[in-house]
């Protein structure tokens, strides 16, 4: 059984393609980066693997169930998800009621944009001081989520993802308005998951690609809503093929593990 496999999909809206054609199988451990340029159609794919959209033709299935045969609302609680463009907290609530980073961990144990303190236990609470801790933020339980910056606002949305012990582990432009420390601070804290969650599938999805983490096994890049190339990071992630997909001729290189891409000169 994979944990994500995609044959045939497609995805149509008000006439226009966001998908075509895509064939994707995601196994149990592998660490994903999906990259392409704006409107390649990397967001409406993880909208698929976190079972929040159908597709429109061809099959999708996530930990083995078929999506439109399956209780998405159960299968959705297999599947952390950190999304730019998804509000998953009341963060404004949050904001006006001073909850902690603590506070917002915790909603992650029952998925829901406000915390519901009938529903956590001791091991809930100590459960959420644990993964502030192992991403690198312990000192923030306490701190009121209003005063944290956008980084740790970051890493702490991924220790809330990550309460309800997922299968994998989705992070849709983890890394949108961070400067570089905050950017290092994720990558570190991403590759550090990897590290100590040897189970834990991940699939990244980016536009620059030294914000991909040396952790990562896989790569696909997408470019007019299909998939270019998809297989080993190293044999994706190559100048000629990004050159490809960013309509551009580029150099990557790869330093400690870490890839870097820049405008080929002649």
């Amino acid at each position: 059984m994979h944990v994500l496999e995609l044959q045939g999909v497609g995805v149509r809206i008000a006439g226009k393609t966001l998908l075509h054609g895509v064939d994707w199988q995601v196994d149990y451990g592998d660490h994903w980066a999906v990259l392409g340029p704006n409107g390649a159609g990397k967001t409406t794919l993880m909208s698929l693997a976190a079972a929040v959209r159908h597709p429109s033709e061809g099959t999708v299935k996530v930990l083995g169930h078929r999506l439109g045969r399956v209780d998405v609302r159960e299968l959705r609680r297999h599947i952390g998800l950190v999304a730019s463009s998804q509000r998953l907290v009341d963060e404004e609530l949050m904001e006006e009621e001073g909850a902690t980073a603590h506070t917002v961990v915790l909603t992650g144990h029952t998925s829901t944009s406000v915390p519901l303190w009938d529903r956590y236990g001791d091991a809930e609470h100590d459960r959420a001081h644990w993964l502030l801790a192992d991403l690198g933020c312990k000192e923030l339980a306490e701190r009121p989520f209003r005063v944290c910056s956008q980084g740790e606002r970051a890493r702490v949305r991924v220790a809330r993802a990550l309460m309800s012990e997922p299968a994998v582990l989705l992070l849709d432009e983890p890394f949108a308005g961070l400067d570089l420390p905050a950017r290092e601070d994720l990558v570190s804290a991403v590759e550090h998951l990897a590290a100590v969650r040897p189970v834990l599938t991940t699939v990244t999805v980016t536009h620059h690609l030294e914000e991909v983490p040396a952790t990562t096994t896989h790569a696909m890049l997408m470019r007019e809503a299909r998939v270019l190339a998809a297989g080993p990071a190293e044999d994706v992630l190559t100048s000629e093929l990004l050159s490809e997909c960013f309509g551009r001729p580029l150099q990557v290189d790869r330093i400690d593990g870490r890839w870097y891409a820049r405008a080929a000169r002649s």
